[in-house]
């Protein structure tokens, strides 16, 4: 440090402020303080009534963003894959088996997109093609994009790439059309089988946490893949299921959902819907005029320090908690248009 007079002094280096937590800010600042808070990551001064950021006004937020599931398909097919599971929650994991991604780093002060991802329908019932079940929507928050879950698959009717997505969706009873899922999202679908007259059954869609299952020839159509758990607002609720596949013949059975949120399958009768807000896939129908069942809506968790706060535009349907010294934020509903902004 040199003197240069007039009172400046000149650092020849790098000058070393104090840094803390926003939680060790001094009790009693002095007008024209500064330091490094290190909870925000962010240079504050405090101008004499609080604390005010100097630059870099940035905020670390943890999310689970979960996309809508895919619909089961009609007749004797597939069920629908889970909605893509995306989590940065300290300790726990996203879907496909990964572990949980890094906090997403955003501005504050600055509009965000916000959308949560529709589950996918059912096509209605028919009797050629056997109709498949469309592709659940994509969750949003800023750069974190959750893909919808497939839709089940159908034979020869189904679209290319219908049965992929954040989790893959049954395949049908001819053994084709099998989804795959998104890596770090979700599993892929099971497969179906058909050993002819009223024995086809249909593959379970795949979850967040677990392969959709294959079916059981002259048993049942497959299970869906099971979802992953968090504990993000306090209890540990499983989210992410995959549909069951269906069954042709009401002497049989159709898959289970999987745990969280998917629907079972049908045995001659319709599939069970996906459970809403979890991104859980819809169950297959089963049977000559039985319609598969649509996937549940997706769902957002936002988790930020207590000492910062979200707000949303008109169209979001949001609670908030506050879990130990976060606020987390639960996000049921949220357009295309919508937004989040920090401070």
């Amino acid at each position: 440090m040199k003197y240069i007079g007039n009172g400046v002094y000149q650092f020849e280096s790098n000058l070393i402020l104090p840094a803390g937590t926003t939680a060790e800010r001094p009790a009693s600042p002095v007008q024209g303080s500064v330091r490094f808070n290190t909870s925000l990551n962010a240079y504050e001064g405090y101008d004499g009534s609080g604390w005010v950021f100097l630059s870099n006004p940035i905020i670390q937020v943890e999310y689970l963003v979960i996309a809508g599931g895919g619909g089961g398909s009609t007749r004797h097919n597939g069920g629908g894959g889970a909605g893509g599971y995306r989590s940065s929650i300290s300790g726990e994991s996203s879907g496909g088996g990964a572990s949980a991604e890094s906090s997403a780093t955003l501005a504050l002060s600055t509009a965000y997109t916000l959308t949560v991802g529709a589950g996918g329908a059912a096509e209605p019932a028919s009797t050629s093609p056997a109709p498949y079940g469309n592709p659940g929507s994509d969750s949003v928050l800023a750069t974190v994009t959750s893909t919808g879950g497939g839709g089940g698959g159908a034979g020869a009717g189904t679209p290319a790439g219908e049965n992929n997505g954040g989790s893959g969706g049954g395949g049908d009873a001819g053994g084709t059309n099998i989804g795959t899922g998104t890596a770090n999202q979700g599993y892929g679908g099971g497969a179906g089988s058909n050993a002819g007259g009223v024995t086809y059954h249909g593959g379970g869609g795949g979850g967040a946490g677990a392969v959709g299952g294959n079916s059981v020839t002259s048993v049942r159509g497959g299970n869906g893949g099971d979802g992953v758990s968090s504990s993000v607002t306090g209890s540990a609720v499983t989210r992410g299921g995959g549909g069951g596949g269906s069954s042709y013949s009401s002497s049989h059975s159709g898959g289970s959902g999987g745990a969280g949120g998917g629907g079972a399958g049908g045995a001659n009768s319709n599939g069970v819907a996906g459970t809403a807000n979890t991104g859980g896939g819809g169950g297959a129908g089963g049977g000559p005029s039985s319609t598969g069942a649509a996937g549940g809506s997706g769902i957002i968790f936002i988790k930020i320090p207590v000492a910062n706060s979200a707000t949303f535009s008109a169209g979001v349907t949001q609670t908030s908690a506050t879990v130990g010294s976060y606020t987390v934020y639960t996000i049921t509903a949220a357009g295309a248009s919508d937004t989040v902004t920090f401070s």
